[in-house]
């Protein structure tokens, strides 16, 4: 299977091993990810003003390379996901943004919301098939008591993401099953770090892990894992007072599958 790759801008700077897990484990799997040719930042951040057009055209600009190359577009990152598809679903349904988008980038030909959007863990979910992962895992992960920590992104609006079950997902810990280890389910697996928060208030994202930190101990988590990279620096930073370690999930998948120079995940 071929899909074009769009790593965004966070896992080509300070977070490349969680790139370089995810290729790797790709690669162990079957899967060839082709990173798109001249991307750019995706924003970062969906525009929420209706009229915010300019901030869209660089997710478009990515979208309708995938549609020349004729793949699936696929990201590791939450927040590129959640902008890219929301962009996408825009150009789909919305004629008045799909017309002034067109407009101003004057494409080839008009970019009407083509392009499939997908997490990485959705194509383990429904291209591979978590029964199938399990068959390639050579390390499973036995023993490990291990949280889903989902956050804000990859949930809502759920009518638009249509990722998973936005108050009961299961995805992560159907993830985690099929790498070895044992998922744990706790109550704020799905509110928010404060990731974004911080810019204005640093104090509020602290109070924000420590409950989600808590939560999971609580429930018998020994470690957290999550498809974010702002979720898992945010986690990662307000961590330290626990004995709780938090993973991206390429960490975990590469170990599980055997491609992860050093072994295990410390």
């Amino acid at each position: 299977m071929v899909f074009s790759y769009y790593p965004g801008c966070t896992l080509k700077t300070k977070a490349k091993q969680l790139d370089e897990y995810g290729r790797k484990s790709a690669e162990a799997l079957g899967i060839s990810l082709e990173e798109l040719p001249e991307w750019q930042c995706c924003g970062a951040v969906y525009p929420m003003a209706k009229d915010e057009i300019a901030t869209k055209l660089s997710a478009v600009r990515a979208l309708d390379s995938a549609k020349g190359l004729g793949n699936e577009l696929i990201t590791l990152c939450s927040a590129c996901h959640h902008v890219l598809k929301r962009v996408n679903n825009d150009m789909a349904t919305d004629d008045d943004i799909r017309m002034k988008v067109n407009n101003y980038l004057k494409l080839e030909e008009d970019y009407a919301g083509e392009t499939p959007v997908i997490h990485y863990l959705e194509m383990l979910r429904d291209k591979v098939g978590f029964d199938e992962l399990k068959k390639k895992v050579v390390n499973p992960l036995k023993g490990r008591k291990i949280g889903a920590y989902y956050g804000c992104l990859l949930l809502r609006p759920s009518d638009e993401l249509q990722f998973d079950n936005p108050e009961n997902p299961t995805i992560i810990e159907d993830f985690i099953r099929a790498i070895g280890a044992e998922p744990v389910i706790y109550p704020y697996r799905n509110e928010c770090c404060g990731g974004y928060v911080v810019i204005e208030d640093k104090e509020a994202p602290k109070k924000m892990c420590e409950n989600i930190i808590s939560s999971a101990e609580g429930k018998g988590a020994e470690a957290v894992v999550t498809a974010c990279p702002l979720c898992r620096y945010n986690l990662d930073a307000n961590s330290a007072k626990h004995d709780l370690q938090v993973y991206y999930f390429t960490e975990l998948l590469a170990e599980a599958l055997g491609v992860k120079e050093g072994g295990a995940s410390q």
